[in-house]
This record gives structure tokens, C-alpha cells and sequence, in this order.
């Protein structure tokens, strides 16, 4: 993992995402942490994909990847394609099985046969789909965890995957265990850490003040092939601009190697 393809997930600080003025505030304190890139999630729907991309853009911030209605790529994946043009992206993920119940085999499995078809339509179109898990994804379902359903079910060239570090650890996986499966089709990471409590419950923590083997993760997602290592905390203690700025660095003295 290099320097600048570090980003952060603009979700972390939706608070401060409610309009272009505030989105333009806080990609002027993401870039002095140090962020050169975001994943756009979380912003206000108010404002135009075009103007996210240029209030970032003027602030020294790329745009990495999106988040899109989870309805609207499956319904409708050429009008994602539109709004990833619009900001000037190629990457997107699903974002969560909006709607879908998962006690229901069939429903789960439309899903992803969508979401197949769905990438296809991106794919042809120059971008790329990655699917985000949660917890969820690791209900097992005819003899196998959803999320291996996902990856034996869909053409790697149409779907990928955005790992999320923390919900892999949650559901039961192994995040490194399964940076290695996703080898090939993992363009986007989320870095999320994973704590636990006094109160014996897991929380959100900052990038190296959790349980998880970092270190072992970033290599394993770097073999896959990795481009983004998209760091995020749903919630936070208190600032979330001051957790962004520890988890960065973190990424940055303990796990990048020395070139930028």
C-alpha cells in the first residue's frame, strides 16, 4: 500500500456533508490531514454528482468511488452509469442488500443474479461494480455463506467486492482470509477497525487501536491487488475528523511502504 492511495469515506463525516459549502470545509480538513482521495457516500443528494466532484477537486481531493442507490443498480444501471460520469468515476459499490430478505433463498439469490447483470451493464460502460458487505452476507444459506454464494455466482468480470474489514470480522470471517479469496476482484477495501468493550460489545475503533491484524490485512489486500484503502468509522467517540486523522496516521507510519 502506497501513500496516495489512501482515501477516506466521506460516510465518516456525513454530518459535515449536508451542503456544498460544508462539503467543500471538509475536504479542506480531510486534505490537511494528509487524504489525497475519498470514496462519495454520504453526501447530501442535494447536491449535483458534477458539483461533488468539482468542490472536491478544488480542494485537492479525488473522488476514488461512490456508493449508489441500492434499488437504482439493480433497476436501473445505466442510470448509475450516468452519475458515475457525471463525478468522474469508475468505481461503485452496492451498498447494502436494501429490501432483501434474507431468510428468503430466492430473494438473496435474485439479488445477486441482479447485481450480475447489473455489472455487466457498468463493465460495458467502462466502470466497475463491487459489492459492500455487512454481517448479513455471512448467514449461510444452502450449505454456504452468502457472501460465497456472491463469489461463486457471479462472473468476476461484472461483479467485484468492497470488503469491509469490520462487518467480515463481525459475521465471523477472517478479513485477511478473505482478502485472499477476493484475489483479483478487490479493487476497494473499507479499513474499519474492530474493538471491544467493558460493556462485552464490539465498537468502531480507529485503524490500529482494534483487534484486527492490519498489517497482515493490508498485505493480503495488497496480493489481491487492491487499488483503495478506504478508511471509515461509522461512528466515533467524538470527532470524527480527529478519528479520521488517527486511522490515517496509522495507515501511514505503520503500514505504507516508504514510496509515496
Amino acid at each position: 500500500m502506497k501513500n496516495s492511495q489512501i482515501a477516506a469515506q466521506l460516510y465518516t463525516v456525513r454530518d459535515f456533508c449536508t451542503s456544498p459549502a460544508d462539503l467543500a470545509a471538509t475536504a479542506k480538513k480531510l486534505r490537511a490531514i494528509g487524504y489525497e482521495a475519498a470514496q462519495a457516500s454520504g453526501i447530501s443528494a442535494e447536491i449535483p454528482p458534477a458539483d461533488v466532484r468539482r468542490i472536491l477537486a478544488d480542494e485537492g481531493i479525488a473522488v476514488c468511488a461512490t456508493h449508489e442507490n441500492s434499488d437504482l443498480i439493480r433497476s436501473n444501471p445505466l442510470a448509475v452509469v450516468e452519475r458515475l460520469q457525471a463525478i468522474g468515476v469508475r468505481h461503485t459499490a452496492y451498498p447494502f442488500p436494501s429490501g432483501v430478505n434474507f431468510s428468503d433463498v430466492a430473494a438473496v439469490k435474485a439479488m445477486v443474479s441482479d447485481l450480475d447483470a447489473a455489472g455487466a451493464v457498468l463493465r460495458e460502460h467502462g466502470c466497475t461494480l463491487s459489492y459492500h458487505n455487512h454481517a448479513i452476507e455471512f448467514l449461510r444459506i444452502g450449505g454456504e455463506t452468502v457472501m460465497d454464494h456472491i463469489a461463486r455466482a457471479t462472473s468476476p468480470a461484472n461483479l467485484q467486492f468492497e470488503l469491509d474489514t469490520y462487518w467480515v470480522q463481525f459475521g465471523g470471517g477472517n478479513p485477511v482470509e478473505w482478502c485472499k479469496k477476493a484475489s483479483g476482484r478487490l479493487p476497494l477495501l473499507h479499513c474499519k477497525d474492530y474493538g471491544f468493550g467493558p460493556d462485552n460489545k464490539p465498537y468502531f475503533a480507529e485503524i490500529g487501536f482494534g483487534n484486527l491484524d492490519f498489517p497482515s490485512i493490508v498485505a493480503a489486500a495488497d496480493a489481491a491487488g487492491c487499488e483503495w484503502f478506504i478508511v471509515e468509522q461509522d461512528t466515533c467517540p467524538g470527532d470524527p475528523f480527529a478519528s479520521l486523522e488517527k486511522s490515517y496516521k496509522t495507515m501511514i507510519e505503520c503500514l505504507c511502504e516508504t514510496a509515496p
